[in-house]
């Protein structure tokens, strides 16, 4: 099947013009091409990195529960319910954005440790820990919603990518090339009719010299 040209007029102007688009076109896709691979190259890169996050984050929550448990079996339950209830639930966390080839990357950063409202003296070293080994934890679960978020924005982002190098390789720059090769058969064409036509005018010329 013929490919589809643009509508132009087949003049040296037009195929001036869309060798220009062609190149233009070319550069486009070299560049949109190092992207992709760029992306694509981070985005495993993430994907690695989450796999160690997702499991440096099961460690600390383990340990955590963990912690927990020894302090209620210190303690007691209800006591640790109790205290617990006095801790600030409330933990403020800062967000920043970084670069990866043109797409905006979040970055989080927790602000202050959770404010302790009883006396250190009221409670156990095992409650203690299970405070600190909560505030590790919940460290590691948000280095992994700041890999998992990055993640799907560079997946976003290489789908789109994806698509504007398809659109250039398989449909942008045919129609060029296919364009620029009907303009110059068509100039072709002009030049053999209008050799032709001075031939035979220089034939009749000379047969009317005669």
């Amino acid at each position: 099947m013929a490919k589809k040209i643009l509508d132009v007029k087949p003049t040296r102007m037009e195929l001036l013009r869309i060798r220009k688009r062609k190149a233009l076109a070319m550069k486009g896709y070299q560049l949109l091409s190092e992207k992709r691979d760029a992306l694509i190259s981070s985005f495993f890169k993430l994907i690695k990195e989450r796999k160690k996050k997702r499991q440096e984050m099961e460690e600390k929550l383990m340990e955590a529960y963990k912690s927990l448990i020894m302090a209620e079996m210190v303690m007691g339950e209800e006591r640790v319910r109790w205290l617990a209830e006095k801790i600030s639930k409330e933990r403020e966390i800062k967000m920043e954005k970084s670069n990866i080839m043109g797409v905006s990357i979040p970055k989080f950063e927790l602000g202050e440790e959770i404010k302790l409202d009883y006396s250190l003296l009221s409670t156990h070293s095992e409650f203690d820990e299970t405070i600190k080994k909560a505030n590790e934890a919940l460290k590691k679960i948000i280095e992994v919603a700041e890999v998992e978020g990055s993640i799907q924005l560079l997946g976003k982002e290489i789908e789109k990518t994806k698509r504007r190098v398809n659109a250039l390789e398989y449909i942008f720059i045919p129609r060029l090339l296919a364009t620029i090769s009907y303009i110059e058969r068509q100039l072709e064409e002009r030049e053999r009719e209008d050799f032709f036509r001075r031939k035979r005018m220089k034939a009749l010329l000379q047969k009317h010299e005669y």
